[in-house]
């Protein structure tokens, strides 16, 4: 199977067995529960080493981006020996993936608590959107999803974690778009799965922009996003006349 460049570790990169736990290194992730038992150490330590680990590789990734990523700098980051990086997770793609899977599914749960809230009008949500854009831009996420998303040209596994990722925020965006055509009526000839699709390109391609600093008068991309909820704003006023 093709391999995207960088991922998996280098030969000098693999480790010998774990000093502190004296457990040999598999070349799959071992399951929680498996680690506890193999090592004797409490399930709470392990969750809290692989949580150093997963926000290390975050703010590795913001500062070096994917192809500058190695585990070696994210152990140093986490404090933790470089055979505790391929313990918990085997490899660079496995360490990558896993912190993705991570910050992905936590912003998805805010995204949808924010979306769900019934206090907000739809072009409040709008543009709560437009400010979560810029927090995901300063976390790394969108660095992270992007750098994923080129991986997955190509590499088949990569490719798979992205379509899963998005397939969650197209279905929480698809009913938000039923929620507003119910209230603010059909916009013809769109389908709400029309205007997902179309919502999700706008975010991604802005975020492409921004990523690359192309954001200028030319290419007012915040702007342009924020005119959207303007719009949005202004039909909610038509249908309370």
């Amino acid at each position: 199977m093709p391999r995207a460049p960088g991922f998996g570790a280098s030969r000098s990169d693999t480790p010998p067995p774990d000093r502190e736990t004296g457990v040999a290194l598999n070349k799959t992730s071992v399951s929680r529960k498996a680690q506890v038992e193999k090592t004797g150490v409490p399930a709470r330590k392990v969750e809290m080493t692989r949580k150093a680990i997963l926000d290390a590789t975050r703010d590795v990734l913001r500062e070096h981006g994917f192809a500058g990523l190695s585990t070696r700098d994210v152990a140093l980051a986490a404090g933790v020996p470089l055979s505790q990086i391929h313990y918990h997770f085997a490899s660079k793609q496995g360490l990558v993936t896993a912190m993705f899977a991570a910050e992905n599914a936590r912003l998805l749960d805010r995204q949808t608590a924010m979306y769900a809230d019934p206090t907000m009008s739809v072009s409040a949500q709008w543009d709560r959107a437009c400010d979560y854009l810029d927090d995901d831009l300063k976390s790394g996420y969108v660095r992270t999803l992007l750098e994923l998303w080129a991986a997955g040209w190509s590499d088949p596994e990569i490719a798979q974690l992205v379509r899963n990722s998005m397939s969650g925020w197209m279905d929480l965006l698809t009913r938000v778009a039923k929620r507003a055509e119910k209230e603010l009526g059909a916009l013809d000839p769109f389908a709400p799965e029309d205007i997902s699709a179309l919502v999700g390109a706008a975010f991604i391609g802005a975020e492409a922009y921004l990523l690359l600093n192309s954001e200028s008068k030319r290419i007012p991309v915040r702007r342009a996003l924020r005119r959207i909820g303007e719009a949005i704003r202004r039909l909610e006023r038509a249908r309370k006349k």
